[in-house]
């Protein structure tokens, strides 16, 4: 027998309930750049690409002043204090990403940090299904700004839990760059920029007409990814529009397409360094070893009775069992025309469940349009405007099991076992005991999302009053409005069906039908029933489209001023300065059903209102020290600081500080230290109970080990329990009910946090002939304290029983209740955790050179990562998760490109590194007492595989420029077609044998053809 579940659940801690969230996503090749950098706003940033199609776009730029992503202020070179990753559009389709989402998540932006996209249509998740969001450095997307053209995003998508910008709402055809800024920004955008900046910059410069067509095929045929779109601009001398058109259509992608995942196993060993699989119940090769409850299965075909003989369907001899397949051709036995079975040999697998989601499908529709008037008045003043709108809709097909609970003396079934007690009254029992339960396969249902999102904003610059000073007065307005749909069981009709009184003529009718005359009998338990086949108008009356629906709006009001404000030897000491006025509001409504508690088996809601807003104030200053002396070639300082005031947080105020040193040209010293202040999101705050399920081998006293094999902590937890009265031998049968629910009423504060990064610079001049090279090194260090998270059940859980100081009411049980029937439900709300940690180094290189009558470049991204730790509480100790299979500790990407007309290729490679032991010490890890418990870290590695080699993807294209009017780019992602690692399905969220995270790819090999026409 393998290590129990419960030593699981005692093992892992409060992190590691968490990971393996994360989403599938691919790896981009980027020509990095790390100090100087490219103007965001004006320079393309594979200008120096002759066959870009951007190219002709960047000689005009020479000499303008330029505004880098973390900072406010214009400035007329490209230095900057703090590393910062660039990415073009030659670059992002040369790697052949399907959109800017795709780009966003790969490696080259959230480096290791795992992301929610396509592939979790099926889970739970922030911003509902199809939403997809980034966060930089693992902390999340709630702490990463996402911005437009220097203004943020709102947060987009379906359900209460709407935390952070969905990517789907982003216009790729007029995308011109990407700028990356992983450090805290909290003083110069606001409190969100906790872990980074990622800015998203639109071509300014477009004239005439472009046409874009990008078509992605995985080798497996299925999932084609497709997106057309049409760009356009014409300005004259007052003049200039901008505009884009899109349309985007994702197939969806089965499990069953990619033969990798199928036949999912336990994956467990018979000893350390054994088989994988060679400790599960059947060999791997053998069928039965598929599907089975271990991993990916769930009972069906099957009836559930109270214990009795039966002759067993594998061991073909009389035994006990209170499971039964129904077997027609067994006349004899205690138990006639039924066979008994065990956890590994009844039906666990329906091919239809295979057809869910791999990757969901998704079409979107986006629009995009920008203009600029220039006046004669109001200092020189240009109007802008800028209008952005999406409608995303996707949908998720889920495979669902009905369990079907016969009352104790139904005439629903067989005389035989009518008077027997299975179960005690469940919310499907009008109160009465249960005498048998059947357990279907129902089949799919369908669950859907529409989201439209619209940003509309504009303003007016100009000249302020003082000479080379200018201002900016900014209003922008953001709607979402999101409709959720999904085909559900409702209790109640269930409830009413199953409570009938049997007619003259041999038929059934609910016992409710005089006020209830649409109700529909259940059918007669027969073996084609438990087999699944249910009647169509019994089918149409227990299942119902609910239907929810998501408002959020967001309006921002702006004024901002800078300009030189002394002049130095150095140069011009340059200040800016603004005030910002937010305002949020978020209305939910799920159906009425979710409402009321009426979903069977399904997650439920209530809803979620609430708004906020918030007034701000802040400051810049730039101070060139020294410039072009002795071992002082450039010195520069960057201060700013900005003043919060939440209506619902109260004030604080952040601020950073920033300098770039450099003792000679082409060597320089960088570093900052800044602080944030985060005040909770809405669904922070104000999320409606939100249902949720944990496995009933989450109960702390289920199943534990006899008082002689016991743990220290397990003879705490048997003691506690028993103090509640339950037996020394319990054991949960059923599912664990848990709730998420808004902080606001608990007492939720905001979160500070420090972020500071120091490192180097070199960019020697060298000659032609050996070329250019560009290397950069940091360190960084972020810490949040009095972070706002929501703790897991299990952790709740955990804490309440396993308290030495055990009081069934206070403390932690406060939010665990307990039934008469032992049946479990447990209550969370977001709440200020202790304190979350994340540093390491990262490099940057590039090198470029002229060679064979063509250009060469190769771009190196590599992070390290020397901690990952977070705790729950005050008195725990720091859990380092940095190394395991869902948090590598080394990331890196690698390109080169050689170019020589009208031809370019590109070569990328992608690189997730981890600890092979690390998994082990961190699941024993007792985050108590400090310790990894050798014992139990023995015990991991003698049952469970949970380590992966270093994972490769290798990304070949070709792309070819004609007249400078058409491009033409073909090539393979995933060119070896390398599949994720296997482990054990124990710890993580798998999907098959594979953790379920972003740096693993779920498609396979996948080509990919991309068209640009010119007008």
């Amino acid at each position: 027998m393998k290590l129990s579940h419960l030593y699981v659940a005692t093992a892992l801690t409060p992190l590691a309930i968490a990971i393996a969230l994360p989403a599938a996503a691919q790896t981009i090749a980027t020509d990095t750049q790390t100090s100087p950098v490219p103007d965001p706003t004006q320079v393309p940033s594979d200008a120096e690409n002759p066959q870009s199609p951007n190219a002709d776009s960047a000689a005009a730029t020479t000499g303008a002043d330029i505004v880098v992503t973390g900072s406010r202020i214009r400035r007329d070179e490209f230095s900057v204090a703090e590393p910062i990753t660039v990415i073009g559009r030659g670059e992002i389709t040369q790697a052949g990403f399907a959109s800017i989402g795709d780009a966003l998540q790969s490696n080259a932006v959230a480096q290791g940090a795992s992301q929610i996209n396509s592939a979790y249509g099926g889970f739970v998740t922030d911003g509902g299904g199809g939403a997809n969001t980034l966060g930089l450095r693992g902390l999340g997307p709630n702490r990463t700004l996402i911005l437009l053209n220097g203004r943020r995003l709102a947060p987009g998508g379906t359900r209460g839990s709407l935390l952070a910008a969905d990517l789907n709402v982003l216009p790729n055809a007029i995308v011109e760059r990407i700028e990356v800024l992983k450090a805290g920004a909290s003083s110069v955008y606001g409190s969100d920029a906790v872990a980074g900046v990622v800015n998203i910059i639109t071509d300014q410069k477009l004239n005439g007409l472009q046409l874009n067509f990008q078509m992605n095929v995985p080798e497996v045929g299925a999932g084609i990814d497709r997106r057309a779109s049409a760009s356009f601009g014409f300005n004259n001398e007052r003049l200039s529009v901008i505009g884009s058109a899109e349309y985007r259509k994702r197939d969806l992608l089965s499990r069953n397409d990619v033969p990798f995942f199928g036949c999912p196993i336990g994956g467990f060993l018979n000893g350390e360094g054994s088989a994988f699989g060679s400790g599960d119940n059947f060999s791997p090769d053998d069928p039965r070893a598929c599907f089975t409850l271990d991993n990916g299965g769930v009972t069906i075909n099957t009836l559930g009775l109270p214990t009795r003989n039966a002759i067993g369907r594998t061991s073909g001899t009389v035994g006990r069992f209170n499971r039964f397949v129904p077997a027609p051709g067994q006349t004899t036995g205690p138990f006639p025309g039924y066979l008994g079975v065990g956890n590994y040999d009844r039906d666990t697998f329906d091919p239809r469940q295979e057809e869910e989601p791999l990757i969901n499908d998704t079409e979107i529709y986006t629009g995009y349009l920008s203009a600029t008037y220039k006046l004669d008045f109001l200092g020189n003043a240009e109007v802008y405007g800028e209008l952005l709108a999406t409608r995303r809709k996707s949908s998720t097909d889920l495979y669902r099991q009905l369990s079907l609970d016969y009352l104790q003396g139904s005439p629903l079934l067989p005389e035989d076992i009518r008077g027997g007690l299975f179960a005690n009254p469940t919310n499907t029992s009008s109160g009465r005991n249960i005498a048998a339960r059947a357990f279907i396969g129902y089949g799919m249902t369908s669950s859907a999302q529409t989201v439209d999102y619209v940003r509309a904003s504009g303003g007016v610059r100009g000249d302020f009053f003082f000479p080379d000073w200018r201002y900016d007065a900014y209003v922008g307005k953001s709607f979402n409005d999101g409709t959720y749909e999904a085909e559900s069981f409702l209790i109640d009709r269930l409830a009413n069906s199953l409570n009938v009184t049997a007619n003259a003529n041999g038929t059934f009718s609910c016992a409710s039908i005089a006020s209830n005359a649409n109700c529909v009998a259940a059918p007669f338990l027969t073996a084609a029933v438990i087999g699944g086949q249910l009647p169509t108008d019994f089918r149409n009356y227990i299942v119902q489209n609910t239907i929810g629906k998501t408002r959020f709006r967001e309006t921002t009001y702006a004024f901002n001023i800078d300009g030189p404000l002394v002049h130095l030897p150095a140069g011009d000491v340059q200040v800016a300065l603004g005030v910002e006025h937010r305002r949020q509001s978020i209305d939910d409504q799920p159906d009425l059903n979710s409402v009321n508690g009426n979903l069977y088996g399904l997650t439920a809601a209530t809803p979620t209102v609430g708004k906020d807003n918030v007034k701000e104030g802040f400051g810049e200053i730039f101070v060139p020290i020294f410039e072009d002396k002795p071992f002082f070639y450039r010195l520069n300082l960057t201060g700013s600081a900005r003043y919060t005031d939440y209506a619902s947080y109260g004030s604080d105020v952040t601020y950073k500080i920033a300098g770039e040193w450099e003792p000679v040209r082409g060597i320089g010293i960088r570093g900052s230290y800044g602080t944030s202040y985060r005040a909770p999101a809405l669904a922070e705050q104000f999320l409606g109970a939100t249902s949720g399920f944990l496995g009933a081998d989450s109960d702390p006293c289920s199943a534990l080990p006899v008082a002689g094999e016991q743990s220290p902590n397990q003879q705490i937890l048997a003691r506690n329990c028993a103090s509640i009265g339950l037996p020394a031998d319990f054991e949960q049968r059923s599912g664990i009910t848990s709730f998420r629910v808004g902080g606001a009423e608990a007492g939720l504060s905001a979160e500070t946090s420090t972020n500071w990064t120091i490192g180097g610079v070199v960019r020697p001049r060298l000659p032609e002939s050996i070329g250019q090279i560009s290397l950069s090194l940091d360190y960084f260090d972020v810490k949040v304290d009095n972070g706002v998270s929501d703790l897991s059940g299990v952790v709740i859980l955990q804490r309440c029983y396993g308290n030495a100081n055990f009081n069934p009411t206070e403390g932690f049980c406060r939010f665990v209740q307990r039934d008469t029937n032992q049946a479990l439900t447990v209550t969370s709300s977001f709440v200020n955790l202790s304190e979350n940690i994340v540093k390491g180094f990262e490099f940057n290189g590039r090198y470029a050179r002229e060679v064979l009558g063509g250009r060469f470049i190769l771009n190196a991204n590599v992070t390290k990562y020397t901690e990952q730790s977070t705790r729950l509480f005050p008195e725990e100790f720091l859990t380092d998760s940095n190394g395991i299979l869902t948090a590598p500790d080394w990331v890196g990407n690698f390109d080169a490109t050689f170019s020589i007309d009208p031809v370019t290729i590109r070569y990328g490679l992608d690189w997730t590194g981890g600890d092979r032991n690390r998994t082990y010490s961190y699941f024993a890890f007792d985050n108590l007492t400090g310790e990894v418990d050798a014992d139990l870290e023995q015990q991991y590695r003698d049952n469970y595989y949970l380590e992966a080699d270093s994972y490769f993807l290798h990304s070949l294209s070709l792309q070819f420029n004609v007249q400078k009017q058409y491009q033409f780019t073909i090539g393979v992602r995933n060119l070896l077609d390398t599949k994720p690692p296997r482990i054990s399905a124990v710890g993580f969220t798998t999907i098959a044998n594979a953790p379920l995270y972003s740096g693993y790819d779920l498609v396979g090999r996948q080509f990919f053809a991309n068209a640009n026409v010119k007008f």
